[in-house]
């Protein structure tokens, strides 16, 4: 009979001067970035970056919220594939990324309007 695994699923609220350390620490015990998204939710930017261990397919997610106009420090530099994730935080939310290793400008979409998922203009 096959073994069962139930990994366990964990959610770390942390600040965003802890984000290079953990996810440093992730790449350094072996955890694979398996996502990174953010959301506008009220009047803040909530930022999950998800990472997993392929042994035991435990899935970690590190979550940050910061006000719309803290900047927040690109993991790229640690994890190259997080380019992608942090461009679309960028351009469709309105996310203050700094320091992205391969910086789309905005273009990543071919979108007419910016920052369609963060906070409207005058709010």
């Amino acid at each position: 009979m096959a073994e069962i695994i139930n990994p366990a699923d964990v959610l770390i609220d942390i600040d965003v001067t802890e984000l290079l350390p953990k996810v440093m620490e992730f790449k350094t015990n072996g955890y694979r970035i398996s996502q990174a998204c953010a959301a506008y939710i009220n009047e803040k930017y909530e930022l999950s970056y998800s990472f997993t261990d392929l042994n035991t397919y435990e899935f970690i997610t590190l979550r940050v919220v910061i006000d719309v106009d803290t900047e927040v420090p690109s993991i790229s530099e640690i994890i190259p594939a997080a380019v992608f994730y942090e461009n679309e935080m960028k351009e469709l939310f309105g996310v203050k990324i700094k320091m992205i290793n391969l910086d789309y400008d905005n273009k990543l979409y071919r979108i007419n309007a910016k920052a369609p998922l963060g906070p409207k203009e005058g709010n």
